[in-house]
């Protein structure tokens, strides 16, 4: 199978942009369609993993797992659909699962934004008393993104406790 025309990928990703405009809007109905339109004209990771963060949003965790398995199977590099399975197992408690996947995220050849999988880790991590473990995942999510407020912070806070 040879790839998309450029015509059908380019309006892919103007599709899967104005969808993440709806979604930060609230306007999550309408964003699920622009995704679900813009994978039928051109399938798309990034349309795939964000369609799932949609469904995340109305707790379709299911449904939004299975769409970043699908990112995954279009482009194992980009990293974001990782995360987000680790995410979405953190959000059932189900830590010891997600680690793996936050793992394959820290290593994935495309992620943006790439402190997060630390962070995630680092929460882990803490839920479960592993101070030292989380430490070093917070430290790495400050080296990662040195500008990120959030990661400083939980870094500090951390810090802070252990002292």
């Amino acid at each position: 199978m040879g790839s998309p025309p450029p015509e059908n990928l380019s309006r892919a990703i103007d599709l899967w942009r104005e969808a993440y405009r709806h979604q930060m809007q609230g306007e999550l109905d309408r964003a699920i369609a622009l995704y679900r339109e813009s994978i039928e004209i051109c399938p798309t990771a990034e349309a795939h993993t964000f369609l799932g963060w949609t469904y995340s949003f109305q707790g379709r965790l299911d449904e939004a797992t299975r769409e970043c398995f699908r990112a995954i199977e279009l482009d194992p590099d980009f990293g974001n659909p990782y995360n987000d399975i680790g995410v979405y197992l953190m959000q059932q408690d189900k830590l010891d699962e997600a680690i793996p996947w936050l793992e394959k995220a820290k290593r994935a050849p495309r992620y943006e934004p790439r402190q997060f999988p630390f962070m995630n880790l680092g929460r882990i991590y803490l839920k479960q008393g592993k101070w030292r473990e989380a430490l070093h995942e917070l430290e790495a999510a400050v080296r990662a993104a040195p500008g990120d407020p959030a990661a400083a912070k939980a870094l500090h806070s951390l810090r802070a406790r252990l002292n």
